[in-house]
């Protein structure tokens, strides 16, 4: 029997990705690979979504649980270790599933995609900069040096404008050369779970409401004692920015879990975007009885 492609399953938050890759391993004989940035965090469990182990009945999962809440999230890093772990499941006959809605992180695995390197002190007097000014001065400052990059960059995204300068001061080339392409390195299929607006804003908030009741509060004050606040990217993530914010006696509980609620709604809608302007993605109703039969169909297709 021929070798079936990587599948990743993608799409946004809350739209049910982590059960379909489950069942799409167990009846492949596969193995789930995270592609959720989050989730690479140990102890980032109930504000993540983490599957249970009970949830997982019983198939392997990748990269979960890797970085420490210290550690700035590097999609550089996480090509590195995913690539390797693809080509040793396909070697032995095990179908990679992808799964998790970082955009960047399910390129970074499957196509073509090169990361500059970094250079500390540009970074720091660039961040001090858009600290000192905002990131308009910056993003004006991108649109002249690099127009393609500036139009696919948003105007507020301070740390992606940052990142575009510091490449194309460190390197003399336009960071939009090293912006992702559809330029495909492993055979793959991609399946975007799609889920009715209103109902996913429904889900969004159902999803809130249960990890304040499964005690995201606790693990967030748990994992502030290790540093959660220090972490550039960990502290910034939906839920945990939200709590942080609460126990600083900044915002009420029932505050944050509604801005908790709104953010994650805003993000949702971002990911459906990024998802949606690649041609490649094949997308299934959520709520349809025979999704898991027409995932299938496509990737044997």
């Amino acid at each position: 029997m021929p070798q079936l492609p990587v599948i990743a399953v993608v799409g946004p938050t809350a739209a049910g990705k982590s059960d379909l890759a489950v069942d799409l391993a167990l009846e492949l004989g596969g193995e789930v690979i995270n592609a959720d940035s989050m989730q690479l965090y140990r102890g980032m469990d109930i504000g993540t979504a983490k599957l249970s182990m009970e949830e997982r009945r019983g198939v392997p999962h990748h990269l979960m649980d890797v970085w420490d809440v210290r550690q700035t999230a590097s999609v550089a890093e996480y090509q590195a270790l995913v690539r390797p772990l693809m080509d040793d499941l396909t070697a032995r006959g095990v179908v990679p599933v992808l799964v998790g809605g970082s955009g960047l992180y399910v390129r970074a695995a499957l196509d073509d995609l090169e990361f500059p390197g970094t250079d500390p002190e540009i970074r720091a007097r660039l961040e001090a900069e858009l600290e000192r000014v905002g990131p308009a001065p910056l993003h004006e400052r991108l649109r002249e040096r690099d127009p393609e990059a500036a139009a696919a960059i948003l105007p507020g995204n301070g740390r992606r404008i940052v990142r575009a300068l510091e490449v194309i001061e460190l390197s003399g080339r336009p960071f939009s050369a090293t912006m992702p392409s559809y330029d495909a390195v492993y055979d793959s299929v991609q399946l975007g779970v799609e889920v009715p607006r209103d109902v996913l804003d429904e889900r969004v908030a159902l999803r809130v409401e249960r990890m304040w009741e499964a005690g995201l509060v606790e693990e967030v004050r748990k994992l502030a004692g290790e540093g959660l606040a220090e972490g550039r990217t960990a502290s910034r993530a939906l839920g945990y920015a939200q709590v942080l914010r609460f126990l600083s006696g900044e915002w009420s509980e029932e505050q944050a879990m509604q801005e908790t609620i709104r953010a994650t709604r805003r993000f949702v809608r971002r990911q459906e975007s990024w998802f949606r302007r690649d041609p490649r993605v094949v997308w299934l109703p959520q709520q349809a009885p025979d999704l898991l039969e027409r995932a299938l169909a496509t990737v044997r297709r």
